[in-house]
């Protein structure tokens, strides 16, 4: 997965918007004004193809035991996030997924209300 892959596959789920809330390098995904993805431009560019992304606790306990390439969240909660090297062992497949977790986990947590104005989006 490349950088403007991981963008269009966010930007692809419903009701996601992008954002530089920290600084001009943090590119952060969020649905209903919840981040659920981010990563820096810089490390792209340099080489570490790496994401943060939101995990059920437990499961990020089992990911991280597995394989490599996931690792606590960096500069994030350790338990709800995990940092997650594209380039490792992990398979695409498994990325995609993890993803996919993420954004369900962040808009499970939205109030009722704004789950319906997203699911009403047409996207």
């Amino acid at each position: 997965m490349n950088i403007q892959q991981l963008y269009e596959f966010c930007l692809s789920k419903k009701g996601v918007t992008e954002h530089f809330p920290f600084d001009e390098d943090t590119l952060v995904f969020k649905v209903g004004g919840k981040m659920f993805c981010l990563t820096s431009l810089k490390k792209w560019e340099s080489g570490d193809h790496s994401i943060n992304l939101k995990c059920n606790p437990e499961y990020a306990l089992e990911l991280r035991a597995q394989y490599e390439a996931v690792n606590p969240g960096y500069h994030m909660s350790k338990i709800h996030w995990n940092t997650v090297d594209v380039d490792k062992d992990l398979p695409l497949k498994g990325v995609v997924k993890l993803i996919e977790h993420s954004y369900e986990l962040v808009f499970k947590s939205l109030t009722k209300i704004t789950q319906n104005e997203i699911n009403e989006l047409i996207n």
